[in-house]
């Protein structure tokens, strides 16, 4: 049975039988975090399965990412991908969307800018 939310210090995952919305806590996600969290989602994606239709990271709560934290929402892109879901990016500040863009990250993902479109992809 998939947890339907777990809470630590670093991060919220929250999961309704199809979509994943995975919450850093903020405000960085750095070379500590990134391999804390990342142990922390791995088996919540995991034991979701090809349940899991849309991963969203909302990142309304992340003011900078470093290098380790990139790789991770790479790895939680990828996870998604493997489950067959939609990976969305939710909430990210116009520095950070620069970072993403200049890495070419954002081309993984689908952004949702506001709740409507975010809604919109998740088909609610």
């Amino acid at each position: 049975m998939t947890p339907q939310s777990k809470k630590t210090a670093l991060l919220e995952i929250t999961f309704d039988g199809s979509i994943m919305i995975v919450k850093p806590a903020g405000p960085n996600v750095g070379q500590r975090e990134a391999p804390i969290m990342k142990a922390d989602i791995d088996p919540v994606v995991k034991s979701a399965g090809k349940a899991m239709k849309v991963m969203v990271m909302d990142l309304s709560s992340v003011q900078f990412m470093s290098s380790m934290g990139l790789g991770m929402i790479i790895d939680m892109r990828n996870a998604a991908a493997q489950s067959g879901a939609t990976a969305v990016l939710f909430g990210v500040n116009k520095d950070l969307k620069a970072l993403l863009a200049m890495m070419k990250i954002e081309k993984l993902y689908k952004i949702a800018d506001t709740a409507a479109q975010l809604q919109a992809i998740c088909g609610r």
